[in-house]
């Protein structure tokens, strides 16, 4: 999944002009700019951990490490701000971002009698879309590290 495409298609969901969206329309908007955060730290911790394009992509080892992310433990793992200092401060907001639009996507995938406005929506889509750059532009080292952080536990001895 590409997180620049899940992003378009976010913003795809809202139409411009004047006039009220569905409802259903800003749900999926939302719910999709949390995915296209989860498919980018995904993506990050394969290609770090096993190898980008040319390395590894598509090997099962590569799609064993894309699939190993998990939605719960990565939002425990984004909130543990003493665990977090040892990261920069874009990878400590994206991991914020991340911890924040995971309970908007659970808002907007569960929450039968729950709304957003046009602007709200427009806003995490933008929130989304920023975070991802900023985690984009770090070091491979520093996505690296960060990988290993959310994908393994340490042990407690």
């Amino acid at each position: 999944m590409n997180p620049e495409n899940l992003i378009k298609t976010a913003r795809d969901l809202i139409p411009t002009g004047q006039g009220k969206p569905r409802s259903t329309n800003l749900q999926r908007a939302v719910s999709t700019a949390y995915y296209a955060m989860f498919h980018c730290l995904a993506g990050s911790c394969a290609d770090t951990l096993i190898g980008g394009l040319h390395a590894g992509r598509g090997t099962d080892s590569w799609v064993l490490t894309y699939r190993a992310l998990n939605h719960r433990s990565t939002k425990t793992r984004c909130r543990d701000e003493q665990n977090l200092r040892q990261f920069s401060e874009s990878i400590r907001k994206f991991a914020e971002t991340f911890a924040r639009m995971q309970g908007y996507r659970h808002r907007a995938d569960y929450a039968p009698d729950t709304g957003f406005r046009k602007s709200e929506a427009i806003q995490r889509i933008t929130e989304a879309e920023n975070a991802i750059r900023n985690f984009e532009e770090e070091s491979p080292a520093e996505r690296r590290a960060f990988a290993a952080y959310i994908l393994f536990k340490g042990r407690e001895d």
